[in-house]
């Protein structure tokens, strides 16, 4: 009962919702089954007319909800609210509507003076709790449902973002399998191996970052440059492409130039040309 309730049950557009479609049941309900005898009020007057008057009746009736439910929409607004407390303020707003009809059931038409203010409030009390209930345990199953398709269609949009960031995510593990460090895609410039050891170099908080891990080029080569701009250039490099703003041919071999300060340029080598230029292609501008 100390659960919180479901915001969506006092959200603005629901607590519309919420009013219009009990003051629409309650119509149809006082019309169709016509409870206290209510027809019989008014003999000499039309369907139309009896249609009329008790819609009048049963919409001043309902500003008892209208009222209420604006005092919960304030009240939640800076607190929260119980599901015992709902249920609670519910009771109320059926007992104060049973009051509101009871007393007009005895005191308006000629045929309530002769009838038991008691009996009254009692069938108006049945007859309020059917009118409320229902379309508020109907709105209930609407509300979360639809909150739930809400929540799915969210997390399936979101999904694709995941997959491209775990795609982004480059993870560097040891020749022992242990991971040692990721990096965003975005922020690795690029990789140079001596013996069984690789350098990583990349930005971190736009600073020239640099980190040492035992591991061979070629795993890399293998397991990280498949479907994204990361390529073998060098025996002893793995460059971003996307990192790269120039390529450069000169008297002493091919050199790719990154876009950050302070790097050196990285030697392509014959081997790697021809894979870094279909490569290049692709992932540069």
């Amino acid at each position: 009962m100390n659960t919180k309730i479901p915001a969506y049950l006092y959200e603005k557009s629901n607590i519309v919702r919420l009013i219009l479609l009990t003051a629409t049941f309650a119509l149809l309900f006082i019309n169709i089954f016509q409870p206290f005898g209510s027809r019989g009020w008014y003999p000499h007057i039309s369907d139309f007319k009896y249609f009329f008057f008790s819609s009048l009746i049963i919409l001043t009736g309902m500003l008892v909800v209208v009222v209420s439910r604006l005092i919960m929409l304030a009240y939640t607004k800076k607190n929260d609210l119980y599901l015992w407390q709902y249920l609670l303020w519910i009771l109320v707003e059926i007992v104060a509507m049973s009051l509101f009809y009871t007393l007009f059931s005895k005191y308006i038409p000629k045929e309530g003076l002769n009838r038991d203010i008691l009996d009254i409030f009692r069938q108006s009390t049945i007859n309020t709790s059917w009118v409320l209930l229902l379309p508020y345990a109907i709105l209930w199953l609407y509300f979360s449902w639809r909150d739930k398709n809400n929540l799915l269609e969210k997390l399936a949009k979101s999904e694709p973002n995941v997959e491209l960031a775990k795609k982004n995510l480059v993870a560097f593990p040891d020749e022992k399998g242990e991971l040692k460090i990721s990096i965003m895609l975005e922020n690795l410039l690029y990789v140079d191996s001596a013996d069984n050891y690789a350098t990583i170099h990349y930005l971190n908080k736009s600073k020239l970052s640099h980190y040492l891990i035992r591991n061979s080029l070629k795993w890399m080569e293998e397991n990280l440059t498949k479907d994204s701009p990361l390529v073998r250039c060098h025996r002893s490099y793995i460059v971003n492409l996307d990192k790269v703003k120039v390529l450069r041919k000169t008297k002493e071999g091919i050199f790719l130039e990154l876009d950050t300060d302070n790097t050196s340029d990285i030697p392509v080598s014959k081997t790697y040309y021809e894979r870094v230029m279909n490569k290049f292609s692709k992932y540069t501008v």
